[in-house]
């Protein structure tokens, strides 16, 4: 009798022993921790700036850096997709350096007005996007496939880690610093990402034709729109996102939701990290469960009812609670996502594809802030995630629905590097 063959988990050792794997892990870490605390800093000085008495100037931020992102990720895939990765890399973060510098430096000596605020978080912003793709599809290159699904698990895991550390980091600094303080620890974190990227070895050029930007543009995303998977998951992201983001805007929770401070947007942001970690050490148990598919709506489905709990969260202790757990349901949302689209992409694709992916995520997430800035001044932040569990629940419903596949989608027991027919 035959047995059926089945797959071993890597040991983490095995994957961490990759040299290569180590610096680039290092680089994405110290960036995280850089993001994440910039993402509470600046708002943190707009609601400073204004006494907290209004969250437009808040929610005008997912306004300015909509355009920028949206163009800077398709952009940034088709580099990736050119050009070596690493220089790429290393080149983003270092811009993300002089700006953080350029801020900080201004907010110090009391010049930086709220339109240069705007104006840096769009870049940034833009920059974070432009990197996404480089960034993951260098992964590929320098482990071997075999271990390709638990280290792209691990690379999501890396960034619950960078969100966990980055939130411990703000709730130690509230004590002894404000928010331009915060910026240049920010910007410290920043330099690392800068240099870690050249330390790496093995080349990460794409190998693919030479074809004009536009028409790798329109090729990346006929692919996405022709998967028989991916398009259903990356709208189902969107759905929840739109009416819920709050990543970006910890500080708004903290005010409009407890009545708190810079310290409890950090709490909030380490809580929402660990529940991040937690999903992503389930998503990484569950490696080798094949209906990625079923994970995905489940988890959404969780994501959508806990929005109900944090609207009715009385006490910042409950809020930390219920952000926990929405952290764990999004991180295995975001953890099949990946996995899917390096298991079904050809390497000449994965820069465009994974591109869409966080144009569509990062779409979600410059929406949500808006979304959740203008309700929230309309409505109240609670209302306004009362307002977001029922959207959310209908559009799980409606996605599973209308894209059957997601749901009959089976992971393969390797990962090809062949397009998916």
């Amino acid at each position: 009798m035959s047995e059926r063959p089945t797959l071993a988990r890597p040991p983490l050792r095995s994957l961490f022993a990759i040299r290569d794997y180590r610096v680039l892990w290092v680089a994405a870490l110290c960036m995280i921790i850089a993001q994440q605390i910039r993402f509470i800093a600046i708002p943190q000085w707009f609601l400073d700036q204004t006494g907290a008495e209004s969250f437009t100037e808040v929610a005008i931020i997912g306004a300015v850096q909509l355009p920028i992102q949206a163009f800077a990720v398709l952009y940034g895939g088709v580099l990736a997709d050119r050009f070596d990765r690493r220089w790429l890399m290393a080149a983003a973060n270092t811009s993300v350096l002089i700006i953080l510098v350029l801020v900080a430096a201004a907010a110090t000596v009391d010049a930086l007005e709220f339109w240069m605020a705007w104006v840096a978080l769009g870049v940034l912003g833009g920059l974070a996007t432009f990197v996404a793709p480089a960034r993951a599809t260098i992964t590929p290159r320098v482990v071997p496939p075999r271990y390709l699904s638990a280290a792209v698990t691990i690379d999501t895991s890396t960034q619950m880690t960078g969100w966990i550390l980055g939130g411990l980091i703000v709730t130690a600094l509230a004590i002894g610093l404000d928010a331009i303080g915060m910026l240049w620890v920010a910007a410290g974190f920043a330099a690392v990402s800068a240099v870690m990227p050249t330390l790496i070895r093995t080349s990460a050029r794409a190998v693919s034709e030479r074809q004009s930007t536009l028409r790798m543009v329109i090729e990346g995303a006929r692919y996405v729109v022709r998967h028989p998977i991916l398009p259903g998951l990356f709208i189902l992201d969107w759905g929840i996102t739109v009416i819920s983001y709050y990543r970006e805007i910890l500080p708004l929770l903290a005010t409009g939701l407890f009545m708190a401070g810079v310290g409890s947007a950090g709490a909030l942001g380490t809580v929402n990290a660990v529940g991040s970690a937690c999903g992503m050490l389930l998503a990484l148990f569950l490696v080798n469960y094949r209906a990625k598919g079923i994970m995905v709506l489940a988890a959404s489905a969780f994501y959508a009812a806990l929005l109900f709990a944090l609207g009715a969260a009385p006490w910042l202790w409950v809020g930390m609670i219920v952000i926990a757990m929405l952290g764990a349901a999004d991180a295995v949302t975001v953890a099949v996502r990946q996995v899917t689209v390096h298991l079904t992409t050809p390497d000449e694709m994965r820069g465009r594809a994974f591109s869409v992916m966080v144009l569509m995520a990062q779409t979600a997430n410059n929406i949500g802030i808006i979304w959740v800035g203008f309700w929230g001044d309309e409505i109240g932040v609670d209302n306004t995630y009362f307002m977001g569990g029922a959207i959310g629940l209908g559009a799980t419903l409606l996605i599973g629905l209308l894209w059957r596949s997601i749901s009959r989608y089976r992971a393969p027991d390797h990962a090809p590097d062949t397009l998916v027919s």
